[in-house]
């Protein structure tokens, strides 16, 4: 386990909401400006999740445990002009009378949802939002984690990262209020899944892209996860956490136009790991300390400035099964990361506004398995600027940017630590990316977007332009179809360019075609798509630093459907997600001799995700049950059945978790129990094949599995200083 483990669900009683506070009913109705009632309007708290969408006759009712004080209410409505008001929450229920003004030549409900699963409290059509990712079971509290349960993605337990539609996971990036972030999971040595940096309860919405995605986001060439954080802090609260794995404690304080909060936990499994069997050898189990302060200040009604940073230090030795003599490699890590995020929006003049952001980040890791030394130094800074023009809202609008890169990255290996000869790899990258992008209106039912973005590499020596283009069609009042298409560049990883750094882009082209049905807490969303690959990189694998072998000439494709189902409604107090991904890909890039299926995709990926909430024990349950089918791998002791011919177990995992609502000591208190793979499947993931056959010509193998046959999870969170504790007598919507 990595830092903030599970200390984010100590910020499950403001996403949540199953330790009521002060309730306050909201209710009214929206009309026209004829004074039509108008149905399917979206009416929620801004920077909350509590909302609710009008009925055929134009009625909305929700209620809020928000802490009493000032707010604003949104409806919005699209070819209609959102409207905001200013409210004040206290035990008096509100009733509000609101009206819309219409657009000319107005879009009806047309949403461009080509690519993308949504979760933000700006779509109730959303497939995840924060509080689902916090309560999924088997995601422990991290977003990878639970996207990974969504369609598209495969399941690939030994990396723990987002793999999209037949697309390596560096070909995913994750990007924290529009700034690409450099290194987005904590360092981490092979077979030992990765978990993200960042706490879920950091954001207020998150947009997962799996093909199609915007110009205004580039360097990936299979999706991009958007992460958008939150602006003001609700209140003024302190918490401590103590649990199975770690301890923290955060302080949060509100002034009427400014936040400031701030979070340190410290990590030690090795009372955990001596409790439970492992599958590993820990000489020194995973330690760390993880820190990190956010500022938020608004500069005025829709300006506002956001300071986001983090530091953590971790280290672990870890003993995995060897294939070779010794039957044991040992591999020590130790890394520190810090990371600075900051971001400035505001209003301009003459239906303009501004969106500007600096990124600052620095990753140090040293890795040692067995007698080698190997130190990895990267340091990146990042700028953006885009400007934004709503004036010609009615038909159209225009975002226009640009986006520079500085990134140094060294190596110092010392292939033996009894000797002193190293080498020392490094490169410097300056990127600069431009890019223009408008939404338009055809007619009330047809609507697009099309855009361009353009990059050059200062250290590739390369230009690249990317065309976008997305149409969506309005086939009935609750369901849509639409369509994208677009060209995706990526720069080579890392690990390549300080082996070679005179390659030239990686690029692929995505064709997405997406049918969404909506209506009254239930989604039905299916796609298909294809995807190209060209100009990959390929190396030989049998010497993997002789440059002169490197060359973009790796080919590939993708396709496949995925289908989600999402149901609210049913059952009372139960909410479920079914999700299932077809996939058929082939690559030739990297070291692969011939094109093959890669060794991280599965043909078939299926999860179900459930919640059930019951009020007399103040506890939220869930289950989440996820099903890979075979992945390939290539089998040295089988040549004659061909490159990565053999085929591994299913993938299957069962997890259960219950969060229990109750006060300890007079304090709002969550208790959390979480079991990953509760019965202990002994999953395969590949395996490790001696470098050299034995006397009878065989391969010596052992087989890459969990660290650990389950995970068990025990914490206690609990807030210290809560302005309005409540009742735990019932869950809001």
């Amino acid at each position: 386990m990595k830092r903030l483990l599970l200390l984010v669900l100590f910020f499950l009683t403001p996403a949540l909401g199953l330790l009521a506070q002060t309730v306050t009913a909201i209710s009214g109705t929206v009309r026209d400006a004829q004074g039509l009632p108008l149905p399917g309007v979206n009416v929620f708290l801004k920077a909350t999740f509590d909302g609710a969408s009008t009925d055929s006759l134009g009625h909305f009712r929700f209620e809020t445990q928000q802490p009493a004080g000032s707010y604003v209410l949104q409806a919005s409505l699209l070819g209609f002009v959102t409207v905001e008001r200013a409210v004040t929450l206290s035990k008096q229920p509100l009733r509000l009378e609101l009206v819309l003004k219409s657009t000319p030549h107005a879009l009806g409900s047309v949403v461009i949802t080509a690519g993308a699963f949504e979760a933000s409290d700006e779509h109730r059509s959303a497939a995840l939002n924060t509080r689902d990712v916090q309560t999924t079971a088997g995601a422990l509290a991290d977003v990878s984690a639970a996207f990974n349960t969504l369609p598209g993605t495969t399941r690939v337990g030994e990396d723990g990262m987002l793999f999209v539609r037949g697309g390596a996971a560096s070909e995913t990036k994750i990007y924290l209020d529009g700034l690409p972030v450099q290194n987005p999971y904590n360092a981490t040595v092979a077979a030992v899944p990765a978990r993200g940096r960042f706490s879920p309860s950091l954001f207020k919405g998150t947009v997962f892209s799996t093909g199609g995605y915007s110009a205004l986001y580039g360097q990936a060439l299979s999706g991009v996860l958007l992460l958008n954080s939150t602006d003001l802090a609700p209140e003024t609260q302190t918490g401590v956490s103590v649990s199975s794995v770690f301890l923290g404690a955060s302080r949060t304080k509100r002034w009427e136009r400014t936040s400031l909060d701030g979070t340190i936990d410290y990590t030690n499994l090795t009372p955990y790991q001596h409790l439970l069997p492992q599958n590993v050898t820990w000489f020194q189990s995973p330690r760390g300390v993880n820190s990190s302060v956010g500022l938020r200040h608004r500069t005025g009604q829709a300006g506002m400035l956001k300071v986001y940073g983090t530091w953590s230090q971790q280290q672990l030795s870890i003993g995995q099964p060897s294939p070779e003599p010794a039957g044991m490699q040992r591999v020590a890590l130790r890394s520190t990361n810090g990371y600075l995020n900051t971001t400035f929006r505001s209003p301009l003049r003459r239906g303009w506004s501004l969106q500007t952001g600096l990124g600052l980040s620095r990753d140090d890791q040293h890795v040692a398995p067995d007698t080698v030394r190997l130190r990895t130094l990267e340091q990146a800074a990042i700028a953006r600027v885009v400007l934004i023009n709503d004036s010609a809202a009615a038909r159209w609008n225009v975002k226009v940017g640009a986006e520079v890169l500085a990134q140094k990255v060294t190596q110092q290996v010392q292939p033996n630590a009894a000797a002193a000869a190293t080498y020392a790899p490094s490169f410097l990258e300056r990127r600069a990316a431009g890019f223009l992008e408008s939404d338009f209106q055809l007619s009330d039912r047809l609507a697009g977007r099309i855009g361009g973005r353009g990059e050059y590499s200062a250290l590739l020596g390369h230009w690249n332009a990317a065309p976008r283009l997305a149409l969506a069609y309005q086939t009935t009042e609750n369901s849509s179809l639409s369509g994208a298409y677009g060209h995706f560049y990526q720069t080579p990883t890392t690990s390549l360019l300080l082996v070679q750094p005179n390659l030239r882009f990686e690029q692929a082209a995505h064709s997405v075609l997406t049918y969404q049905y909506t209506h009254d807490r239930q989604l039905l969303q299916v796609e298909a798509y294809y995807k190209t690959y060209s100009h990959l990189t390929r190396f030989d694998g049998h010497n993997t630093l002789n440059a002169t072998a490197y060359d973009n000439n790796g080919t590939g494709y993708a396709r496949g459907l995925d289908v989600l189902w999402r149901d609210r409604k049913t059952i009372k107090n139960l909410e479920y997600y079914i999700s299932y991904g077809f996939l058929d890909t082939k690559r030739q890039y990297r070291q692969d001799p011939v094109a093959a299926v890669p060794t991280f995709a599965a043909r078939h990926n299926v999860s179900v995700v459930g919640k059930y909430w019951v009020a007399n024990l103040h506890t939220l349950f869930g289950a989440t049950f996820s099903y890979g089918s075979p992945r390939r791998y290539n089998d040295l002791n089988h040549p004659e059945h061909g490159y990565n011919q053999g085929q591994l177990p299913t993938y299957q995992d069962l997890s259960l978790n219950a969060s229990y609502i109750t006060r300890l000591f007079g304090k709002y208190t969550i208790v959390h129990v979480a079991a990953n793979n509760v019965l202990g499947r002994q999953n395969v993931y590949g395996y490790r094949y001696a470098s050299q056959p034995d006397i009878s010509g065989s391969y010596n193998r052992v087989a890459v599995t969990p660290t650990a046959p389950r995970m068990l999870f025990l914490g206690v969170f609990i807030s210290i200083n809560k302005q309005h504790p409540g009742s735990v007598d019932e869950r809001p919507e």
